[in-house]
């Protein structure tokens, strides 16, 4: 077992087969060495657990738990497109974090944290990303976070 595969066994974290696309979309592609993953919504067995704006009907540690989901599901499609070995990954480059956002609620950077710390701990500092949250006035299916990344593999 690699040492990745030990730090998600110890939280109880158990990867997902990556979400397939609903539309005329991929769920990761490749260029040279570096994978763009397709936003990630905090579907857990195909279900969103919690819907609306951040800063209304969710608040912000909720919505951090949801970024911490997206990033499982950001990391099935890693796994995928490594062929199931995490350990092929060099590192997390960049994500971009979405946050359905409520008016006047400024607090973005704070629920992705929820992906970022998750992916450190995960990956250690093969996880440390530059980043960008970003606030829109919805995202599919009314999730309150959808996150996105780039990573680099062997």
């Amino acid at each position: 077992m690699t040492a990745i595969e030990q730090r998600l066994q110890s939280l109880g974290i158990i990867i997902p087969t990556p979400a397939a696309p609903v539309a005329n979309y991929v769920g990761w592609t490749r260029t040279g060495s570096l994978l763009f993953t397709a936003g990630q919504l905090p579907l857990v067995a195909g279900k969103l657990h919690h819907t609306g704006l951040v800063g209304d009907a969710i608040n912000t540690e909720t919505a951090q738990a949801e970024a911490r989901i997206c990033a499982i599901n950001v990391i099935a499609q890693l796994k995928s497109a490594c062929d199931g070995d995490l350990e092929r990954l060099r590192r997390i480059v960049k994500i971009t974090g979405f946050v359905a956002s409520a008016p006047g609620y400024f607090d973005q950077p704070k629920v992705v944290n929820g992906a970022s710390d998750f992916l450190v701990e995960i990956f250690g500092e093969r996880g440390k990303h530059a980043r960008s949250a970003v606030g829109v006035a919805s995202l599919p299916l009314n999730a309150c976070v959808e996150i996105e990344a780039i990573a680099e593999i062997n």
